[in-house]
């Protein structure tokens, strides 16, 4: 018997959502007065980033397995990107997605950008010394 692997926003969220959802926050990124100068100064082609990040969330939200790539290795290189950055970031996520897709979809998209920007937060923490590695 074989298994399908189905992800969590399987019936909630649409490649087209996450279209929708990436490429409007994403917008908003590059005009923000704080976060446009780090993420323009760090992505050289945008409609590249914006493929890749769709694959990303694709991936998070209905296990398709089309992101290659390594989020934290990314953001670790650049040195521009700060603790700060992140509520700022995750607020306008948020705001986006409320505005954007369904309720459901939504709250699935919030749901998860808090969990992946505590991760990467934690993470981006530790890689720079700014805290020890648990069990240190």
């Amino acid at each position: 018997m074989s298994m399908t692997r189905i992800g969590p926003g399987e019936g909630v969220v649409s490649e087209e959502t996450i279209r929708r959802q990436v490429h409007t926050f994403y917008g908003r990124v590059r005009e923000d007065a704080v976060l446009g100068p780090v993420f323009n100064d760090a992505v050289e082609d945008w409609d590249e980033h914006l493929a890749k990040l769709c694959d990303f969330w694709s991936s998070v939200l209905l296990a398709t397995g089309r992101f290659k790539g390594s989020p934290m290795a990314a953001h670790a290189q650049r040195p521009a990107v700060r603790d700060e950055h992140f509520a700022r970031w995750l607020a306008l996520f948020e705001r986006t997605a409320r505005e954007v897709c369904p309720p459901a979809a939504a709250a699935l998209f919030v749901e998860k950008s808090q969990i992946i920007g505590r991760s990467l937060r934690l993470g981006l923490a530790v890689s720079r010394g700014e805290i020890p590695p648990l069990g240190v």
